[in-house]
């Protein structure tokens, strides 16, 4: 038999969307706070100090949503397969005639199509109804903690960018240099992103480094509206 070894970005969906997001909302949401609290007037500690709270809240805030999320996934993947397994039990033949039916939708001849049903049951009854009948595969499974750690990993990594810069940068120049570093470190995250998913590569720098900007923008007026009312 021979084994199939090819590699698929699909593969990748699971802990991909987890990482990006969570490296994503660590630069914008910190950068995003740094700017803000920067152009409300405060002093470069109290920035720091703010960016440091953002970092911690945002990862465990990032690690529990995901795993909330994802586990409400898996709960709902559970269900579906335990209720095929007892269909399997009860009515087989009515399972085999549904399994051959989407066979047939997909389009093989009926006697063919009653015959891969038989054979993968044969096989693996329950995985033949999970992946042809429920959608449902080993490469899209649920996978909550894996979620959760890639998420807070990632989320602290992208949140420690704009904060080292606003460590390292002078107060008077702390808002446009947080701002500038900061959607430099997105479009390389934004291009690294779609270069690992195979997508284009302008196009995920550019939507990341535009949502990323307007975030920032709408942040720096509130602290300077803010700032200057106090």
């Amino acid at each position: 038999m021979v084994r199939h070894h090819e590699r698929h970005y699909a593969e990748r969906i699971g802990w991909l969307r987890a990482a990006v997001l969570g490296a994503n909302d660590g630069i914008v949401s910190t950068a995003s706070l740094l700017v803000g609290v920067a152009a409300a007037g405060a002093a470069q500690g109290d920035v720091l100090l703010a960016g440091i709270a953002g970092l911690v809240a945002g990862a465990m805030s990032m690690a529990a949503g995901e795993y909330v999320s994802v586990s409400s996934q898996s709960d709902t993947e559970k269900a579906d397969l335990e209720r095929e397994r007892r269909e399997l039990v009860d009515n087989e033949a009515f399972e085999r005639r549904e399994l051959a039916a989407i066979y047939v939708s997909r389009g093989l001849d009926n006697a063919l199509a009653q015959q891969v049903a038989e054979q993968l049951m044969e096989h693996d009854a329950l995985g033949a109804h999970a992946r042809d009948e429920l959608g449902l595969s080993e490469i899209h499974t649920a996978r909550p903690i894996q979620a959760a750690v890639a998420s807070a990993i990632t989320f602290a990594v992208g949140a420690a960018l704009p904060l080292a810069i606003a460590w390292l940068s002078p107060l008077t120049s702390l808002v446009p240099f947080v701002s500038g570093g900061s959607l430099l470190f997105l479009a390389v995250m934004g291009a690294m992103a779609s270069r690992v998913g195979g997508a284009n590569i302008a196009v995920g720098a550019g939507r990341v480094v535009l949502w990323g900007a307007l975030a920032m923008a709408a942040t720096a007026a509130v602290g300077s509206l803010f700032g200057t009312v106090v």
